[in-house]
């Protein structure tokens, strides 16, 4: 897999298939990006569990937070590291051990051992890039914002009942 340039069908595909998200490095601080990816997902229909040790027992965005994969009860289809490169390989592992499908590293986070690890373990990898930018851009939101999606089209969007927007993701 080559981790500098993802197809736009790989992070499709992943977007549409998954339900669930744990999101380590959540912040209950409404300023942080993390808080921001937590509350988008949220909004886009998926089931998110927050994950910070230090606010383990409190909620974020009225979620359980966890302090650690391990403590999350059911399925982690997607484990989002909001955390630095050095973290994100003992991340990895975890998300290996809880069974997770995907393991998807934030914008900046970046670590090819664990990369390599989680893909020989059978998970999708993503890397240096954000679920919420990615979404948004795959369907056309971005654009309402003047950024340009890499997509030419009029037409806005078709929007979903909440629940089951992350389902609508199209080609362009």
């Amino acid at each position: 897999m080559n981790h500098d340039a993802y197809t736009d069908d790989y992070i499709r595909g992943i977007l549409n298939s998954v339900r669930s998200f744990a999101v380590v490095g959540a912040s209950a601080n409404t300023v942080r990006p993390s808080y921001f990816v937590v509350k988008y997902l949220l909004d886009k229909g998926y089931t998110v569990m927050p994950v910070n040790p230090g606010l383990a027992g409190k909620q974020i965005l009225g979620q359980e937070t966890y302090a650690s994969l391990g403590d999350i009860p059911g399925a982690v289809d997607v484990v989002d590291i909001f955390r630095n490169s050095d973290a994100a390989f003992g991340i990895t592992q975890e998300a290996i051990e809880i069974g997770a499908k995907v393991v998807w590293m934030q914008l900046g986070v970046r670590n090819d051992e664990a990369a390599r690890m989680a893909e020989k373990a059978g998970l999708k990898v993503v890397m240096n890039r954000c679920p919420k930018i990615e979404y948004a851009r795959l369907s056309g939101e971005i654009g309402w914002a003047g950024v340009n999606s890499r997509a030419i089209s009029s037409a806005r969007p078709k929007l979903a009942p909440k629940g089951v927007q992350h389902r609508i993701l199209r080609s362009q």
